[in-house]
């Protein structure tokens, strides 16, 4: 949680600086503790032993510093898909894979901490851009298994492929966004399995 993501977020001073790790895992510990919304950055300041307007000088807002952790956060499920994805050259395994691991991985860290989830809650509900790069790199990865797919034979080809990504990935949607995924915990355990073969079932050539 404490490493600082090369996301593009709304931060200032140098991009490595120590100072700005030790304000996002001050931070993280703060509003894991008290909550994103109820955490001014005044309240990180006296936390911290750092004056608001130094703080000011490494993140413009509150809601740059929740970008910085809701970024992180990202990362790690990120990680975690790509390398399941990667242990396996089988297109149909990548997938099934796919919806397996981002649903586990977006439980793991969303809901283990209901404090932290206030911060997932409000990037997704505010479309953050920390969150909107993250959706993209998600279509990526999702586009390129199934062009592997194709190349290899094993999916079809008729439909435009970004057709396909699109459709694929907004039935993976509710299981990757955390306001969705809230509404769909019972389901959590099985639909990736269920809905993975229904998937590669249209996409059969």
């Amino acid at each position: 949680m404490e490493k600082v993501t090369r996301s593009p977020i709304a931060a200032r001073g140098p991009a490595d600086h120590e100072v700005r790790n030790q304000i996002v895992a001050a931070a993280t510990e703060h509003f894991s503790r008290y909550g994103y919304e109820k955490t001014t950055v005044s309240d990180l300041a006296r936390a911290i032993g750092f004056s608001k307007a130094y703080i000011y000088k490494f993140f413009e807002s509150k809601q740059a510093i929740g970008e910085m952790i809701c970024a992180n956060c990202l990362h790690e499920i990120e990680s975690d898909v790509r390398a399941a994805v990667e242990e396996t050259d089988l297109p149909a395994e990548k997938l099934r894979r796919m919806f397996k691991v981002f649903t586990e991985a977006s439980l793991r860290l969303f809901f283990r901490d209901r404090k932290l989830y206030d911060i997932a809650a409000s990037a997704a509900t505010e479309n953050w851009q920390a969150v909107q790069a993250y959706e993209a790199r998600v279509q990526k990865l999702l586009q390129d298994v199934l062009q592997e797919g194709r190349q290899t034979g094993d999916f079809e080809r008729k439909t435009p492929l970004d057709e396909a990504t699109a459709a694929i990935y907004l039935v993976m949607r509710p299981y990757l966004n955390p306001l969705l995924l809230q509404y769909n915990f019972d389901s959590a355990d099985v639909a990736p399995a269920q809905l993975s073969s229904l998937v590669l079932r249209s996409l059969s050539p």
